[in-house]
């Protein structure tokens, strides 16, 4: 197949949801007691309502628990649901990150145009267009970056805006801990370190839906979404690049999340 040849050349949209749904960290809680054992799922769906996904140690490049400055793994029987346990001895903000292996799909060009279609991304169809690949299948490697921020304590902790090294990485800038409802929250999606300039951030609250909030990424990979509510929150992003010359596919996806919870009131 012929090679797209820009080699700068980076495009960020929406999930083609008969490639995968969203994928994110569902913990049991996200303000856990001092000393308890935290739960943690992983979920594949839509609008923030999903299937568990049992542990696939095959699948895990990493799947850890980052506060302060210990980073542990993040324990659990291959095949079971939750996917993964951790024991919160500490108050303040822990990080929890999963990094999938990559997966290997590929689509027909009669399910991606109606895709295109849909969420309206023409700008792709018009690359396969120009290119003479219209008629192509899409091939593609696809991977999962999934965060999850929790807090134990009383105090709002510091240490939500740590990078903890996934290839494509949602990083608050100010602590969900600390908004109240209606607040703003301030957000950069990075690219193994690098802004990612015109992806699609979205943004679903648990409760409401049908509400999802969204904006695309600046030249420096921020955003502001404005949080209209309380309760549990699910932020996601995809970016899509060039694979290198001999790879399997054409395309590489990886998929970025990040949940937590918004206060009823700030601390």
């Amino acid at each position: 197949m012929h090679r797209y040849r820009l080699a700068t050349l980076l495009v960020a949209f929406l999930p083609l949801t008969a490639l995968a749904h969203d994928f994110w960290i569902d913990p049991s809680t996200f303000r856990p007691p001092l000393g308890s054992i935290v739960q943690l799922r992983l979920r594949v769906g839509q609008n923030h309502s999903g299937d568990p996904v049992a542990r696939n140690n095959d699948l895990i490049e990493r799947f850890v628990a980052v506060g302060g400055a210990r980073t542990t793994e993040v324990v659990g029987r291959d095949g079971g649901d939750p996917a993964g346990l951790v024991r919160i001895d500490q108050p303040g903000i822990t990080i929890v990150a999963y990094r999938s292996n990559p997966s290997y799909v590929e689509l027909s060009p009669e399910k991606l145009e109606q895709y295109f279609t849909d969420e309206g991304l023409e700008s792709i169809r018009t690359l396969r267009l120009e290119h003479g690949e219209s008629a192509k299948p899409w091939r593609e490697i696809f991977s999962r970056c999934a965060k999850s921020l929790l807090l134990a304590g009383d105090q709002p902790g510091t240490g939500f805006d740590r990078k903890v090294g996934l290839r494509l990485e949602l990083v608050p800038e100010k602590n969900p801990y600390a908004l109240n409802p209606a607040g703003r929250l301030p957000v950069r999606l990075l690219y193994e370190g690098n802004p990612v300039e015109g992806a699609l951030v979205i943004a679903i609250n648990e409760a409401y839906p049908a509400q999802r909030v969204h904006a695309r990424s600046d030249r420096n990979g921020r955003v502001t979404l404005p949080l209209a509510f309380a309760g549990n929150w699910l932020v996601e992003a995809v970016h899509v690049v060039p694979t290198p010359a001999g790879a399997k596919g054409d395309w590489e996806s990886l998929w970025a999340s990040l949940t937590f919870a918004v206060p009823d009131r700030a601390r």
